[in-house]
């Protein structure tokens, strides 16, 4: 629903009041300074308590509804056939079409169960963009990754409004090229995460996989972001601003032999899941739900938080729950933009991601321009961002870097967290880091794990640049900020 002012401009407005708050803190800018030193300049290091705005995700960190709460007082607490189970199938049942499920305590444990089940040496996976996670799982396992999102996705200004679709041309030929034989599966990521969760749509998806069939190969859908891409849909795609959520997602799900979701994102609870249509595939995997995850009518979920689920697929189908993260994202998007400020457009799902590649140009890709300016957002503001750029990459096998096609900073929007007047203060501080770009300085590796290096990894400033930036903040606004 669209609120229209009678004097105001138009605005995004939260479509919920608020019955539970939790206390921000902004901590003193000296105090900043010691905590990024003391989490060796990673963001994920960081302290909840010592943030002020918590944007490093979504994940897990959507507010609860009170029915959402409400439900979890009826959870059936029982390792084997527990009735919360089922109630939880049944609903995924319903909303996809699909009847088989299989239960994991979060995304990446999906992606590892189907890693493990389709993925060999020498294997490549084709995706219209990958996800770090997934990506992990599948060259971990001696697989490759082949991204054939369309070119102009990987613009960053532009008004495609999907910029996540997949090149179908390019498709077909990698599949000639590979042979049938060698790809495991067609990976599409709904709200595509780390090109700034940009949709697909539904016409790209449906000429993807009659491709993929045509050559007998398995589609899979990861849907974590599925309710973003489902309100681009509606709210872009020719033919389609007179059906429902529930008709989109349905007509979508149908499209795939698998779905598998991070409840963390679809549902907004701590979860996740993968349904299979097939039941001989099913039963395929289903052992390695027992071996790496628990019992299969738990999966390592907490049944209190799969009760909540089966209530918030219900409200990822209501377009007022919906909107609100897109049109925040866009509000906070054209606000930027019009700031001047390198914006990722158009404003996607999941959060305004912004282009580090054009603040901090200055800054060499060897030297983490995004990873940079998300310390510096947070030294500037208490603001917790999320690097996605070549610090969130592996390196090559020789030990080079691979850098990243964009150096992005998300700024997530987590569902029915935050309101306008905290977006404004977000866009005022990132505004005032930009118009002082300059005083940002790179990043260097004092620890580097092998794999997922962006969640543990150390780091430390190559110049006092923290220092000086910081002199110039409290110098605007004093000490105490």
């Amino acid at each position: 629903m669209e609120i229209k002012f009678y004097k105001h401009e138009p605005i995004p407005m939260e479509l919920h009041k608020v019955k539970i708050v939790q206390q921000l803190n902004l901590l003193p800018g000296n105090q900043r300074l010691q905590k990024l030193y003391d989490s060796a300049f990673n963001t994920f290091q960081l302290h909840n308590i010592d943030i002020f705005m918590d944007m490093l995700t979504d994940s897990g960190v959507n507010a609860m509804s009170d029915n959402m709460q409400a439900a979890m007082l009826r959870a059936d607490d029982a390792y084997a056939g527990s009735e919360t189970f089922y109630r939880m199938a049944r609903k995924l049942s319903d909303i996809f079409g699909i009847n088989y499920f299989l239960p994991a305590h979060q995304g990446r444990a999906c992606e590892n169960i189907l890693a493990t089940h389709f993925v060999k040496p020498g294997k490549v996976v084709i995706m219209n963009y990958h996800f770090t996670t997934a990506k992990a799982h599948i060259t971990r396992l001696g697989g490759r990754v082949e991204e054939l999102v369309k070119d102009e996705g990987l613009i960053p200004r532009s008004n495609l409004p999907f910029k996540g679709d997949i090149d179908l041309e390019k498709l077909e030929a990698c599949i000639q090229k590979e042979t049938v034989e060698n790809v495991a599966f067609l990976r599409l990521e709904s709200g595509t995460n780390l090109i700034g969760g940009q949709p697909m749509s539904y016409q790209n998806m449906k000429d993807a996989v009659a491709i993929a069939n045509k050559y007998g190969i398995p589609t899979v859908l990861d849907a974590s972001l599925l309710q973003d891409n489902i309100y681009f849909i509606k709210t872009r795609e020719d033919g389609m601003k007179q059906r429902s959520p529930a008709e989109i997602l349905r007509m979508i799900a149908d499209l795939f032999d698998i779905v598998y979701f991070s409840g963390r994102k679809f549902g907004f609870a701590r979860g996740g899941g993968i349904l299979v249509r097939d039941e001989k595939m099913f039963h395929a995997m289903e052992d390695y739900v027992t071996m790496f995850e628990g019992f299969l009518t738990y999966g390592g979920m907490s049944v209190k938080e799969m009760e909540a689920l089966t209530v918030g697929f219900e409200e990822s189908l209501n377009m007022d729950v919906i909107s609100q993260g897109p049109q925040f994202i866009e509000y906070a998007v054209k606000q930027l933009d019009d700031y001047g400020v390198p914006v990722i457009t158009p404003g996607g799902g999941l959060g305004a991601h912004l282009d580090a590649m054009q603040i901090c140009s200055h800054v060499p890709q060897e030297e983490y321009p995004a990873g940079a300016l998300t310390c510096a957002l947070y030294l500037c503001g208490g603001i917790r961002g999320m690097e996605r750029g070549t610090l969130s990459e592996e390196r090559n096998a020789d030990g080079s870097e691979r850098f990243a096609s964009m150096e992005l900073v998300r700024l997530a929007f987590p569902r029915r967290v935050f309101t306008l007047s905290q977006t404004e203060y977000v866009i005022d501080r990132v505004k005032w880091v930009y118009d002082h770009r300059e005083l940002i300085g790179g990043l260097r590796f004092t620890h580097e794990p092998k794999t997922l290096r962006f969640f543990t990894g150390r780091l430390e400033p190559t110049s006092d640049w923290p220092h000086k930036l910081l002199a110039a903040y409290q110098a605007e606004f004093g000490r105490d900020q």
